[in-house]
């Protein structure tokens, strides 16, 4: 949860009327459907239509949620211009309280982890896979406002290049890996929330994401897939997969990475061939870019470290919304 919002507009009070209940909600781990009442509607305002991300940043109260989220058709293209009339929410099966921002394409400074399996198992494309990292980082980013950092992992994970926003020093990170050895994956993803993400001296709202590559086959990590996913959660991270499973058929790898991936609120890619690792980290780029922002307060909101299962869904439905499963409250 986020104490800062990018933009200050008029709050705006989801309508009395509810929607018939047609979704389910997810589990915090797995995104596993369980059934949810009714959402309200999310009436729009003309001044949050044309709220600009030049707008100076405000402090927000504790008690308020922000959830940054991609809307896309069927086809995976991904859908701008849409209101906040268009979407429908429930925070713990209920409508919330009161909405108080909404922004469209908003440009928040990016904390990226670039996390690399550098386990035995991918020896053979690890050099490709480190020139397409590097080149992702190049062309996203930005100098004044982003940062990113450098983590591979085998049987333990490893920080190759911290915090930064020189390209340089981050490209060296990436090729100072060398592979070899076992799998831990959860342990990596589970460390770089902890140690990297989960940062209560962030002060300004960012989005927060980890780019990670590998081909899912986990057989070395001391935690479990769900505890690596809750530490994302905890850290408001979103998860980006590139698998390196080149087969045509999807093993459990590729099973593991789409649900790390979906219960966080983000994508996995499974490129055919290593030369087409740079699609993916392109399609990346473009969704980080071009993703809509909601602020809002929940009803019966308590601060007790609990687990807030979020959903949110758009009321024309040929379009999906992909967002973060849900929170853990803060504590008092």
């Amino acid at each position: 949860m986020k104490r800062y919002s990018i933009v200050l507009v008029l709050a705006a009070v989801f309508s009395a009327a509810a929607l018939p209940a047609q979704q389910p909600t997810a589990s915090p781990a797995t995104g596993q459907a369980s059934p949810a009442p009714a959402a309200a509607q999310m009436p729009a305002s003309a001044a949050e239509q044309a709220a600009d991300a030049s707008v100076p940043v405000v402090k927000i109260n504790a008690n308020e949620v922000s959830l940054i989220f991609t809307v896309t058709d069927r086809h995976g293209h991904y859908i701008p211009n849409l209101q906040q009339s268009d979407f429908a929410l429930l925070d713990d099966q209920k409508a919330p309280a009161k909405v108080n921002s909404f922004h469209q394409q908003i440009n928040l400074p990016l904390r990226v982890g670039i996390v690399i399996d550098a386990s035995t198992s991918i020896r053979s494309r690890f050099q490709f896979e480190q020139q397409s990292a590097s080149e992702f980082l190049m062309q996203i980013l930005k100098a004044k406002s982003d940062r990113a950092f450098v983590m591979g992992f085998d049987v333990t994970p490893s920080i190759t290049q911290d915090w930064t926003n020189n390209v340089d020093a981050l490209e060296t990170g990436i090729n100072r890996m060398r592979p070899g050895g076992g799998t831990a994956l959860f342990d990596a993803v589970y460390t770089a929330c902890r140690d990297k993400l989960l940062d209560t001296r962030i002060t300004e709202p960012v989005r927060k994401a980890i780019v990670l590559l590998s081909d899912g086959d986990d057989n070395q990590s001391r935690v479990h897939q769900d505890e690596a996913i809750k530490e994302c959660e905890r850290a408001e991270t979103i998860i980006y997969s590139i698998s390196t499973n080149w087969t045509p058929s999807r093993g459990k790898g590729d099973q593991v990475l789409t649900q790390i991936s979906e219960a966080t609120g983000g994508q996995v890619f499974f490129p055919p061939s290593v030369e087409d690792v740079t699609d993916s980290f392109h399609s990346i780029e473009e969704e980080l870019r071009s993703q809509y922002a909601l602020n809002y307060t929940p009803a019966d909101f308590k601060f007790d470290g609990a687990f807030r299962p979020i959903y949110l869904y758009c009321t024309d439905r040929r379009f999906q919304v992909r967002a973060k499963k849900g929170y853990f409250a803060p504590r008092q």
